[in-house]
């Protein structure tokens, strides 16, 4: 199946560590090597009007880079860009897949992303959907052939039915976790789902998550001889969330979501 990797922060900060170790993934170390993607949420200060930052985390970042290759992630140079481009974000969803639905292709690569309420949604899934065929009745129709990618434009469809505007991060929760459980019954659903103000997670069986915050020490990856002294590379009130199919370091505490959890995280905490 494919792994998943999420990063949710309360300042913009890249990825390049950790992504540099869930590229290996793709033919060095594991065997999903039928394409690969990675989303980036993208803001700029809100200022008021006498010139002010506002409160970032009032609102999303609506701005999007995504990257996506249908070769492995671990040869392809766009990913190569990618480890080496520090590019921050506060909201950041990758994906390396291994196919089990839909062919190796372009469109098949996750993330996925659709607009709804006028902001970007980005979507990675982690799984295989057996005779899963939701009702598609609204704008939000699958480009691709993947179980995944069903599944995601039913999630949208019918959060859009549900609410006439973004409701806020605990009452698109609430909805969420009544829409998922009948996706979980047609097989393995890990996904991850983001809108630029917070990232939400389900677990089905695999789905890990490390938050790092003061006191930063150092870190060393799983799949790569390299490590990291965060202390040398952040600010005392930074905060960072992880997520990931497997633990990504091989010394730091992860925390495994238990299957059918739902767990959202803003600011770089799991809320």
């Amino acid at each position: 199946m494919c792994q998943l990797l999420g990063m949710n922060c309360n300042t913009p900060t890249d990825i390049t560590f950790s992504f540099s170790g869930f590229t290996q993934r793709a033919g060095v170390t594991d065997h999903h090597t039928d394409g690969w993607g990675i989303a980036f949420f993208e803001g700029v200060p809100v200022l008021a009007e006498d010139g002010a930052s506002k409160d970032a985390a009032t609102a999303p970042d609506k701005g999007l880079r995504l990257f996506i290759d249908h070769t492995a992630a671990s040869t392809s140079p766009v990913a190569e860009l990618i480890r080496h481009y520090p590019i921050k974000s506060r909201n950041v969803v990758a994906h390396i897949r291994k196919a089990t639905q839909g062919v190796v292709a372009l469109q098949n690569c996750h993330p996925f992303v659709r607009e709804l309420w006028g902001q970007y949604w980005v979507f990675a899934h982690n799984g295989n959907l057996e005779n899963y065929q939701p009702r598609l009745h609204s704008h939000f129709r699958p480009v691709g052939d993947t179980d995944s990618e069903r599944a995601f434009c039913w999630i949208m469809q019918e959060i859009a039915k549900a609410h006439v505007a973004f409701p806020g991060v605990e009452e698109l929760t609430r909805t969420l976790r009544e829409l998922l459980p009948p996706i979980h019954a047609h097989g393995t659903f890990n996904m991850l789902l983001s809108n630029g103000q917070a990232l939400w997670a389900h677990a089905s069986t695999n789905l890990h998550y490390v938050v790092r915050q003061h006191p930063f020490t150092t870190a060393a990856l799983s799949d790569e001889d390299v490590e990291v002294n965060f202390a040398d590379v952040t600010q005392p009130h930074d905060r960072v969330a992880v997520i990931a199919t497997l633990p990504l370091t091989r010394n730091e505490q992860w925390t495994q979501l238990q299957s059918g959890t739902l767990q959202a995280f803003v600011d770089g905490a799991a809320v």
